[in-house]
């Protein structure tokens, strides 16, 4: 078929079918589309799937314009650069379908690699060429263009590199736009570059698109924004190639949730959140390789420009060994070129590293039963909360209310407790704490009623405590059956910004959600340790009443 004259540049590469095809148009996307248009287009139904579902009785855009906004406030682009997909994934999909003929054109990856562009290429029926990286997990120009010929449409490099971590050069890379100009496209998967950039590693190639039409950047919001489950990505570059893009993207690709879901993760206080934990994981990182690099069974530790390590073992099979002994997986990189004993390690939370280093060290009991742990999500109109409990563990914890005091409390109660707890809380407090405050008490209630379970071997009573001047008298029975008796009198409004009318508001929570019998007592005359004590108190009574003294149930009617 002969490609029409009108298609020049690197978009006139793409396979003479993909270029002839009209675009698949839906009929409402040739419309406006506002709160009084009338669907009949699509044999949608008329009715919800659930009693407050959210639209998703339609289909959404193929490009949903909400969605668009978002990515290109994200990433500074203009929606003619861009084409959004399901994960990067979908996108390495589309550049095959647009650009490749089968059994006559080919593709060129640098292994050791992310190995979606093979398997994606084998799908297609599409040669695939290895140029592999040099002995420092460099590009390799020279042996790029010795695999090239006439029919290399794509060249595919990951900076930083899947499973390496190492940032690519990217003077190398402007070296293959130039070298492939007119003939291939050439693209980065940038797929975890947030960390580079974070760490100032790098930065990101996106500006560098509208200097070079066959420069095609991935990025995805599976790693940088903690949204693997949700399969949200997709590709910048020239305009005319994300059109030919589109021609072979499915008419309805994204999910009604997933739009909705995009808009939470990009409002300027969750992005403000999510680059913080990106930070915090950098750091955990570098501080785990540190403590990583001093056992006897790695040999190396590589720099990292990700969220995951590489790690040289002397013995790659007992080292995965160990660890699945511990209930952790990792990743064996071994059957990748290069890559003998090697092995990916993602980085998890502080517990789940350091839980890896100990069964590492000898100091994790193997076959160990998982923890008496219990996660809560709760999401109102004023407040979204992610609480986390593990009853079997001492920490660490990690409160954060927006409430500086009360975070401190929070964790008293952890701390005393012996338990360990992580709490996230966005909330409404601009207009004032008692949402976040309450909301918060209930989701903790909850969560350890959930991890404490069928309650069978637990203490089931707890009592205490005195702080300087202040006297608190705690009882506790984890009976099933909700009871409060507390009537503080405290001699100040705040302690620092938590109201004080709020203390017993919180105690009633934790109790009714815990479903538990409980009794308060304080006196004194320092409002700040009166309401210290009651939290240190609740804390010390709880470790009584959750410890473990066998497994026997604690009660003679057989359920608690």
């Amino acid at each position: 078929m002969k490609k029409p004259t009108s298609i020049s540049g690197i978009a006139g590469r793409a396979r003479a079918d993909i270029i002839a095809m009209a675009e698949y148009a839906s009929a409402r996307s040739l419309v406006a589309d506002d709160a009084q248009t009338i669907f009949l287009d699509a044999n949608e139904c008329s009715y919800e799937a659930f009693i407050g579902a959210g639209n998703l009785a339609r289909y959404s855009a193929q490009q949903p314009q909400e969605l668009v906004r978002h990515f290109c406030e994200w990433l500074d682009v203009s929606s003619r650069n861009l084409i959004i997909t399901r994960g990067a994934d979908e996108a390495i999909e589309c550049l095959f379908r647009a650009f490749c003929e089968p059994a006559i054109d080919n593709v060129i990856i640098c292994p050791p690699t992310f190995a979606m562009y093979a398997q994606s290429a084998i799908l297609q029926g599409i040669e695939c060429r290895e140029a592999p990286l040099t002995d420092d997990f460099g590009l390799d120009l020279a042996g790029i263009d010795t695999a090239a010929d006439k029919n290399t449409k794509l060249v595919f490099v990951c900076s930083p590199n899947n499973p390496t971590a190492n940032v690519m050069d990217e003077t190398a890379i402007i070296s293959l736009c130039e070298r492939f100009e007119g003939q291939a496209l050439v693209v980065v998967d940038e797929t975890y570059i947030d960390y580079a950039i974070e760490s100032g590693a790098a930065r990101s190639l996106i500006p560098a698109v509208e200097d070079y039409d066959n420069l095609v950047i991935l990025r995805t919001l599976s790693k940088s924004h903690a949204a693997a489950g949700l399969r949200c990505g997709g590709a910048i570059g020239s305009q005319a190639v994300t059109q030919m893009m589109r021609k072979v993207l499915a008419p309805y690709p994204i999910p009604q949730p997933v739009i909705a879901n995009v808009g939470s993760i990009m409002t300027p206080s969750n992005q403000k959140r999510l680059a913080e934990k990106r930070r915090q994981t950098i750091a955990r990182r570098n501080w785990f390789c540190d403590e990583l690099a001093k056992s006897d069974k790695v040999e190396r530790v590589l720099p990292s420009d990700a969220n995951f390590v590489l790690v040289k073992a002397r013995d790659a099979a007992k080292f995965c060994g160990l660890a699945q002994q511990a209930g952790i997986i990792l990743r064996n990189q071994s059957h990748q070129p290069r890559l003998e004993n090697m092995i990916r390690i993602s980085i998890g939370s502080d517990a789940e590293m350091q839980r890896l280093l100990d069964a590492l060290n000898g100091n994790a009991a193997p076959g160990e039963k998982p923890g008496r742990t219990h996660k809560i999500i709760r999401k109102t109109s004023e407040t979204a909360i992610s609480v986390t409990v593990d009853l079997d563990r001492a920490g660490p914890n990690n409160i954060q209310t927006g409430i500086g005091f009360y975070d401190h409390m929070l964790d008293q109660i952890a701390k005393h407790g012996g338990f360990a707890m992580t709490l996230e809380c966005d909330g409404d407090l601009h207009i004032d704490p008692h949402h976040t405050v309450e909301d918060c008490a209930i989701a903790i209630g909850q969560a350890i009623r959930g991890a404490l379970g069928d309650k069978r071997g637990i203490g089931r009573y707890g009592f205490c405590l005195p702080m300087d001047e202040a006297l608190v008298t705690v009882a506790l029975d984890l009976s099933g059956r909700f009871y409060l008796d507390f009537e503080p009198q405290f001699p100040a409004s705040h302690v620092g910004d938590l109201p004080t009318d709020m203390v017993r508001h919180i105690f009633y929570s934790l109790a009714e959600n815990m479903q538990a019998n409980l009794h308060i007592a304080v006196t004194g005359e320092n409002c700040h340790h009166m309401v210290e004590a009651c939290f240190k108190g609740f804390g010390r009574a709880l470790r009584q009443a959750t410890r473990m003294e066998g497994s026997e149930m604690p009660s003679t009617k057989g359920s608690l």
